[in-house]
Formats: structure tokens, C-alpha cells, sequence
């Protein structure tokens, strides 16, 4: 069975930079995938390369079994929302969703009926008569939605489209994104530089970096199980170790990942490594502190419930992590850095732009 997306070996160069460097993954039918990855990773060009916007320069894209590498993006199945809505401002809410059909020639009853279910669809049934600026930033996002699913594409390409929100209502737009996926089954393609977006509301999610997929998994998998040192402080929290700290874990030779909710304090069973430590600093978030340890000549970072807190600063302390948590991690040509690139093409604007680094500092 031929996959919705697939690309193979795929490469986009923008003079010396490879902004795509031999990329190849499928997305299956009806699958929510995610692409994420600092600014500069190359994720929405791939994106583009997708939509058509771009041509590759070597590889091929698939859409269902057929070959579209040179198919102009209006003959390719697929829609595509941006960060930035692009919503026409002069038009109603309602001709804003029509607009696809009215291109299409689509009768003008026959259209206003499929833009008022799909308002319903989006639950914006009473906002057809309003204009853009009247909404706010979630409503808009909603209609840019609507229009994009409008034409009943087989693939949706959504590029940062919740960038623009504030934290309360990305959160209530991802629920309702994965709800709206679901109900309709149509593949989605979703690029983000949030690594809370991606984990949970994804199938897969492919982590690029400097153009190539660095690791293609579950979000569970990427979570628990991180191949390199950029997955493991790129994709949550991870206390990376090597040295004298990663031989006090039991992996002398090797570089080790220990998420920082594994470790806990007091002695540990059988099955834990026990380690004594120094309490540098202790920071308070609410339902979790997080405290810096000295441990092996190294630092280790424990998170845990504020109501299990127990040490100062100074104090000594002992902890334990469980040898199920301690993670022998793969080296890597990326390297460790996790931080942002310049985007290699200028044409992308701030459809790339990410934070300054990932969304959590590295342990």
C-alpha cells in the first residue's frame, strides 16, 4: 500500500547550504506526523518541497504512489495553513472559506453551503457574517482551517500554525487539532519548533537538524528512548553524562542519558544505582522544584514534586536512578548543539523562526 507523503532522497541546496540533505521517510494514510526541529533545521522546507512551493534538486516525492517532484503545486492533493493565516481582510469569514470553491467555479449556493458546515466543522457556526480583525487569534486560526479543509485535500501541510497564539489557547488549538484529525482522517503533515505541540499530538514525529532526520519515532520513543545527545536535550530535559558521572552510573565507557524525574532521592533497591551528592541550587516551578546536584565531579539535575522536596542548598544528599532510565546514547555528526542556524533560505521568513534554543535548558 503506497504511503500519503513519501520522500526519497530528497536533497534542496540554496547555494552552499543544504537546507534538505538526502531526507527520505513515508507518512501513512490518515497519520497525525509531525516534523520538528530548531530554526534552520530544514523542517519547513521540507514542508514546502511537499506543497511544491520548492522543487527539490535530487530524490523524488511521492503522494499516494504518484510522482509530484515536478507537479505544480496547484495539481498536488494537499493544503497548506501558515503561522501567519493569510486571511483575506476586506472578505467575510464566510467567503474566506469559500474562496477554494469559488476559484473552482464552484456554484455560489452549493459553496456557502460547504463553508457554512465546515464553520459548523470548526465550531464557528454563527461567525460566517464577520470579518477577520472582528475574530480573535484562535477564531482566525480556525478559519484558515476551515478554508484549508474546504477542498477536501487528501494531505494537510500545517507550518507553525499555532506560532502566534498565546500559551493558553496553543494548548486548547492542539486539543482541538488532534479532535479535528481524527473526525476527518485526513493525513497530517505539522511542522513545529515546540517540542510540546509535537509530543502531544502526534503519530511519529521525525526530529530534523541541519537537514537530515535525526531520529523518526513515537513520541514515547523519542521521549524514553533518545539515539543522541541533541534528541535526549532537544526533546525534553536529559542529564547527558559522560565521565566520571556516566562510570558512577555504571557505563564508564559510554555516553548516557538519565531523564530528571528518573532520579530520586534516598537509597535505592536492587535495581538502582545509589549516588551521594551535593545540593548546588534548587528552583521552584510550582508543582515540580528542580535541584542541581554535585555528583562524580559533574552536575545532575533531579526534578520532583514540590511536596516531595527535601534539601537545601548545601546540603548532602543521597539518590538514586533506576538502570532502566540510564540511556547509552549513539554518537552523532550532528554534534550536541541544540541551538538554532541561520535559515538558509530567505524566502521562508519567519515561517522557520523558532526560540532561541529548545524549550527546556540542557541539563
Amino acid at each position: 500500500m503506497s504511503a500519503a507523503v513519501e520522500l526519497r532522497g530528497v536533497t534542496r541546496t540554496f547555494g552552499k547550504v543544504r537546507a534538505v540533505d538526502d531526507i527520505s521517510f513515508r507518512v501513512e494514510e490518515g497519520e497525525f506526523f509531525s516534523m520538528l526541529g530548531p530554526s534552520g533545521s530544514g523542517k519547513t522546507t521540507c514542508l514546502r518541497l511537499i506543497a511544491g512551493f520548492e522543487l527539490c534538486d535530487s530524490g523524488a516525492i511521492l503522494l499516494h504512489g504518484d510522482d509530484v517532484s515536478r507537479t505544480p503545486p496547484y495539481r498536488r492533493p494537499v493544503n497548506t495553513v501558515f503561522q501567519d493565516y493569510a486571511l483575506f481582510p476586506h472578505m467575510s469569514v464566510l467567503d474566506n472559506v469559500a474562496y477554494g470553491l469559488r476559484v473552482r467555479r464552484v456554484p455560489r449556493r452549493e459553496r456557502e453551503d460547504r463553508a457554512r458546515q465546515m464553520l459548523a466543522t470548526v465550531q464557528l457556526p454563527d461567525m460566517a457574517k464577520r470579518r477577520p480583525a472582528e475574530l480573535s487569534g484562535g477564531q482566525r486560526q480556525r478559519v484558515a482551517l476551515a478554508r484549508a479543509l474546504i477542498n477536501q485535500p487528501r494531505v494537510l501541510l500545517l507550518d507553525e500554525p499555532l506560532g502566534a497564539l498565546d500559551l493558553k489557547l496553543r494548548e486548547e488549538m492542539q486539543l482541538e487539532l488532534k479532535s479535528l484529525q481524527r473526525k476527518l482522517g485526513i493525513t497530517f503533515v505539522y511542522v513545529t519548533h515546540d517540542q510540546h505541540e509535537a509530543l502531544g499530538m502526534s503519530d511519529r514525529v521525525a526530529v530534523v537538524n541541519r537537514g537530515r532526520i535525526e531520529q523518526l519515532d513515537t513520541p514515547d520513543g523519542l521521549y524514553e528512548r533518545p539515539r543522541t545527545a541533541f534528541i535526549a536535550t532537544f526533546v525534553g530535559t536529559s542529564n547527558v553524562c559522560t565521565g566520571p558521572l556516566a562510570a558512577a552510573l555504571g557505563h564508564s565507557s559510554k555516553t548516557v542519558s538519565v531523564r530528571p524525574e528518573r532520579v530520586r532521592f534516598g537509597d535505592g533497591g536492587d535495581r538502582d544505582v545509589t549516588l551521594s551528592g551535593t545540593v548546588l541550587a534548587r528552583q521552584y516551578h510550582g508543582a515540580t522544584s528542580r535541584y542541581d546536584l554535585a555528583v562524580a565531579d559533574a552536575k545532575l539535575c533531579l526534578v520532583c514534586p514540590s511536596t516531595e522536596a527535601q534539601a537545601e542548598p548545601g546540603q548532602a544528599v543521597t539518590v538514586h536512578v533506576p538502570a532502566a532510565a540510564i540511556h547509552e546514547l549513539e554518537p552523532a555528526d550532528s554534534g550536541l548543539d541544540p541551538g538554532p542556524g541561520p535559515d538558509p533560505d530567505p524566502r521562508n521568513g519567519p515561517r522557520d523562526a523558532g526560540p532561541d534554543g529548545p524549550a527546556e535548558a540542557h541539563a
